[in-house]
């Protein structure tokens, strides 16, 4: 998900684009999702932020999906329509630490069969959060709490209507770079991170 509006972000470039750790966000988050096992990769873009299209556009192993740029959950509806109904990863570009163990570990639970039949169960969907407490000790904003805990970002997009709740305490879901304070925190942190790594 790379064409929202990052009007909270006030960078010089789309936020998309901003580089931690000398690179962009987008292609550290493409780095990681290359890593995982998902399958195929596209990048919801959006006339929000036509700079972000043209560079995904020269990537070979992302497919960009054109969304209306008219909010995350419009955007969220085209990207699950372009997927032809198949289940799907979604991963938000601000996510800057991402990496494969943890993309890994989401479709690991989504598609896990709950019932413990030992059959293949369908994918559920799946909300990945973080203790907020936990972005708090980093130095990271927290836009969105519920009940102590902040979304990631990183979500799995089941055909069950149904959502099932991941926590994680992985610093590296904690860290969504929402304000210049975020990029800050995800500077000093990005030498320690690997997008391959577990």
């Amino acid at each position: 998900m790379c064409g929202g509006e990052g009007t909270r972000f006030e960078g010089d470039v789309e936020k998309p684009l901003f580089r931690v750790g000398g690179v962009p966000m987008v292609d550290r988050v493409c780095g990681a999702l290359a890593a995982s096992r998902v399958d195929d990769v596209y990048a919801a873009v959006s006339p929000n932020a036509p700079e972000t299209r043209t560079h995904l556009a020269n990537r070979p192993d992302v497919t960009t999906v054109e969304t209306p740029g008219e909010g995350y959950v419009a955007d969220l509806g085209a990207a699950i329509e372009a997927a032809s109904g198949e289940p799907v990863l979604t991963a938000a570009a601000d996510l800057p630490l991402l990496a494969a163990g943890p993309v890994d570990r989401a479709v690991e639970v989504a598609t896990s069969d709950p019932a413990g039949a030992g059959g293949e169960g369908t994918t559920h969907s799946l909300t990945v959060v973080v203790p907020a407490a936990l972005k708090a000790q980093l130095g990271a904003s927290v836009d969105t709490e519920m009940d102590g805990f902040a979304p990631t970002g990183l979500n799995v997009v089941g055909p069950e209507t149904e959502s099932e709740t991941l926590v994680s305490y992985d610093a590296r879901l904690a860290v969504n770079v929402n304000r210049p304070g975020d990029a800050a925190v995800a500077e000093a942190l990005a030498g320690e991170v690997d997008t391959r790594g577990p």
